[in-house]
């Protein structure tokens, strides 16, 4: 299973298209919030199933603040991030993620692209594709692959590769 896990896009969709006319097929795509307006345009881009949350800049759109999916055998907690101090560090949002029972928290708002493991427990951010702030500040998303054992493996990329 091949997941394409994006953020904080802000409206600005050219990465979001190249990204998913290079990787497709997929078979999710996961969006963690701060669209910019876009939500029904990102929606058309994919011919897979798509999860979607709204960030602090996204207002009246209707769409969950959070949720908990299952993709595999794991429980994924998705939600922006703004509400968990994930500026300082992951201790507040991975406490959010047991307390659902989840395996891996998804999570945006830093603009700071992030792959983590500690505590049993995934914390993944995969940047921003309009606003990195990472030192680089080049354009991220990450592919999250479930292999045939049923393991996940993440992937950090840049959208100049």
């Amino acid at each position: 299973m091949k997941v394409l896990i994006v953020s904080d896009t802000h409206g600005r969709d050219k990465y979001l298209f190249q990204t998913i006319q290079k990787v497709k097929p997929i078979d999710l795509m996961i969006h963690l919030g701060d669209f910019g307006g876009t939500e029904e345009y990102i929606k058309s881009l994919v011919n897979c199933p798509i999860e979607m949350i709204s960030g602090n800049n996204d207002m009246f759109n209707g769409l969950p603040k959070e949720k908990v999916i299952m993709i595999g055998n794991y429980t994924v907690y998705l939600t922006h991030g703004h509400r968990y101090g994930v500026y300082y560090n992951t201790n507040q949002i991975k406490e959010a993620a047991k307390t659902r029972q989840a395996n891996i928290v998804m999570f945006g708002h830093t603009h700071v692209p992030m792959i983590d493991l500690k505590d049993d427990i995934w914390a993944i951010n995969p940047g921003s594709m309009a606003l990195p702030r990472q030192r680089d500040r080049i354009p991220t998303y990450i592919i999250m692959d479930i292999d045939r054992n049923h393991k996940a493996h993440f992937t950090l990329n840049y959208c100049n590769e």
